[in-house]
């Protein structure tokens, strides 16, 4: 290959592109990241929660910077609706505000530009200043072959050379089944849409209405009503000045469940109208509207394999992705699987080899990272989370016993047990509870 090979190209200018990008620049390794947006994160919808706090290995102290997050996560909540009520279970803590946060609210346009800007630092710094790259605004095409080996990118009728390419192509991942890594689309069942809309306040509203102090912010999980008897949830999220809100729902559900007329934001805009979630988003000004596929974290859907000869899958293209039930993590597996697969491109230069047989490291890595040891973990969360009654009959149980509990009146008051089982007989049947409380015990 001839010298004016990068020695790394990176597909995707997302948080598992630019994570590869900063770890290449710091490896001293010439790159190419090219995203096919007119800036890194205009393609991109989520509107969550980056987890970890593996951005203070890339961004030392980025606290101190305008780091491009909204907030970090100081108080969290998980929420049971019904119909007309809402039981939530409420967690604060002091330990969230130490730094560095274990929890950043990002609109990720805004915080995906500003880790471009990072990278951009970092270039500046490494041995190739002039060398590696950014390149927005850039559609790649295919992947150059030869003799089974990748070794470069097609832009149009235009080849780039590299010794090794990182897909970081996201969720809709064109590259990696021509690459003969995933052999067709993953199945409905196995995949969510998730919809979601940022709606703007005047400054200050926030935190008054969400009891935020300067900089501190809220996650807020919803569980029944939200998805409108469809396999989902929904979420809130605050912002600086404005709320992310919106839903994940099933495919595959949505295309049983909902009407021919009815559509994913016929769903939004009867979530919007409960009233423990219309007192929340009162007075506010729908500013931005996006949907967005994602995985459901199902492991049997992944790729066959992660690497190939001369290539790397990274963040969701790999279908790197869990929700397990008590968070949704997409953002923090990009950032770990960036990193980890262009340091492993720096082994490979070190030791001269950019084959399966060195690339295999980068698996390796994976496997003994949080990120391949969660996912196998908590497959048993993610199937439960299937389950029907965690999104109609759980819900309807729990607010049934919050309402009988809650409401004081002038008669005679019965005792919890007495409640709870009146609660239980109305939606459901003590024995399928049991089993709803042992299966989940087991899978969490």
């Amino acid at each position: 290959m001839n010298d004016d090979a990068f020695d790394c190209i990176i597909v995707g200018g997302g948080i598992a592109g630019l994570s590869a990008a900063m770890t290449c620049a710091r490896k001293g390794l010439k790159f190419l990241l090219v995203e096919r947006g007119s800036f890194n994160g205009a393609k991109n919808v989520s509107g969550g929660v980056l987890w970890g706090t593996r951005l203070n290995d890339l961004v030392p102290n980025y606290w101190e910077d305008d780091a491009g997050y909204e907030r970090f996560v100081a108080h969290r909540r998980l929420t049971f609706l019904d119909g007309q009520s809402a039981f939530s279970v409420d967690f604060k803590s002091a330990h969230f505000h130490e730094r560095p946060y274990t929890g950043l609210i990002v609109l990720r346009a805004r915080f995906d530009a500003w880790l471009a800007s990072k990278v951009e630092e970092a270039i500046a710094e490494s041995p190739w200043p002039e060398d590696s790259l950014l390149a927005p605004d850039t559609l790649v095409t295919d992947l150059v072959v030869e003799n089974g080996v990748v070794v470069g990118i097609k832009v149009g009728e235009e080849e780039f050379r590299a010794r090794a390419v990182i897909l970081a192509e996201g969720v809709n991942n064109l590259l990696t089944r021509k690459a003969g890594l995933q052999t067709g689309y993953v199945a409905a069942d196995h995949m969510a849409t998730g919809v979601k809309e940022v709606i703007k306040f005047k400054p200050g509203v926030v935190e008054e209405r969400f009891q935020l102090a300067e900089g501190t912010g809220l996650t807020n999980e919803f569980v029944g009503f939200a998805s409108g008897g469809v396999e989902g949830g929904g979420f809130l999220y605050t912002n600086r000045d404005s709320l992310s809100i919106g839903l994940v729902l099933n495919m595959k559900s949505m295309r049983e469940n909902l009407g021919a007329d009815k559509k994913i934001y016929d769903v939004l805009s009867d979530f919007k109208t409960h009233p423990a979630v219309r007192d929340m988003i009162a007075g506010g000004e729908v500013i931005e509207y996006s949907a967005h596929v994602v995985s459901t974290g199902d492991m049997r859907v992944m790729p066959k394999e992660l690497y190939a000869d001369g290539l790397l899958l990274a963040g969701e293209c790999a279908n790197l992705l869990l929700n397990s039930g008590k968070a949704i993590q997409g953002m923090d597996y990009a950032m770990e699987s960036g990193i980890l697969a262009a340091e492993t491109v720096a082994q490979a230069k070190e030791a001269g080899d950019f084959s399966r047989n060195t690339l295999k490291l980068y698996r390796e890595k994976l496997e003994a990272s949080y990120v391949m040891k969660d996912l196998r973990r908590f497959q048993g969360a993610v199937k439960f989370l299937h389950n029907e009654a965690m999104f109609t009959k759980v819900p309807a149980v729990v607010n049934e016993f919050g309402r009988s509990f809650f409401t004081v009146t002038n008669e005679p008051t019965e005792k919890v047990p007495t409640l709870l089982r009146r609660a239980v007989d109305k939606h459901a049947s003590l024995w399928e509870m049991i089993k709803i409380g042992i299966q989940g015990g087991r899978a969490l």
